[in-house]
């Protein structure tokens, strides 16, 4: 079929049955499992550490200041970052592992299947 855009490949892929979502479910499970480990130790250090303990912290001083004290005003909130970041380091590796990952040898943010020819240069603002 010239021209109408349509390669032998696309055909075969259309012929193709329908991949199993076992992966997918697989994926997910991980997925909530990876966040609910993370919201547990989340609410450990912010509810447990700034609210529940920290008469005990208390007696423990971090840069001049009570600890339970320092859990509830600054060390909830640099655990929740620290916790971002594991959780995106984490989820990068899982989607390599499914074959999902957002990014490809280009490098971060390069689209694939635009091609070279897909973007104007930057030199004209972006515009062909």
């Amino acid at each position: 079929m010239k021209g109408a855009g349509v390669t032998q490949t696309d055909t075969t892929r259309q012929e193709s049955p329908p991949p199993s979502d076992d992966w997918r479910r697989e994926y997910w499970r991980r997925n909530l499992r990876l966040m609910a480990v993370l919201l547990v130790i989340w609410f450990a250090v912010s509810f447990g550490c700034g609210i529940l303990f920290v008469e005990q912290l208390n007696e423990i001083t971090f840069f001049d200041y009570p600890l339970g004290f320092w859990f509830a005003q600054q060390g909830s909130i640099y655990t929740f970052v620290v916790l971002i970041l594991v959780y995106a380091l984490r989820m990068d590796r899982l989607d390599r592992q499914f074959g999902v990952s957002e990014t490809d040898d280009d490098g971060p943010g390069a689209d694939a299947d635009a091609g070279p020819d897909a973007g104007g240069d930057s030199r004209d603002g972006g515009q062909r």
